[in-house]
């Protein structure tokens, strides 16, 4: 499974739209098997959909994303689990221990708030 996260200054970006940067990592059966970094363009959100398309994401871990970006990757067929924060690597070893939805990696006020992507909590991923 390949997984992408927005990065900056190795946490997961704040916000997915404007990201700079992403860390993509296969992941088999749970464990890691290569990582490598990818620059992001600053471009519209068909052309960032597009992107992750092309790079065959399978699924997204980040924070902040607008609806509209939300729509086209999961039309797309790409999981989001959204609204997340945190150290990338402790990220991705929750998401392959499936504890992703666990507090300390919601973003600050997540849980306060009420978000259709989320099933069963902050953290959930959409499943396609």
């Amino acid at each position: 499974m390949k997984v992408a996260v927005p990065v900056w200054q190795g946490r997961v970006s704040p916000v997915f739209d404007v990201a700079g940067q992403l860390l993509l990592v296969e992941l088999i059966e749970g464990v890691e098997t290569s990582r490598r970094e990818h620059r992001l363009s600053d471009a519209e959100p068909q052309e960032r959909a597009a992107q992750l398309a092309q790079l065959q994401v399978e699924t997204l871990i980040c924070g902040a994303i607008s609806q509209a970006l939300e729509a086209m990757l999961t039309e797309t067929g790409i999981n989001i689990y959204g609204r997340i924060c945190g150290n990338v690597d402790e990220v991705l070893k929750a998401f392959a221990a499936g504890i992703l939805g666990e507090p300390q990696f919601a973003m600050p006020g997540c849980c306060g708030q009420a978000r259709r992507r989320f099933r069963g909590g902050c953290g959930q991923g959409r499943r396609s």
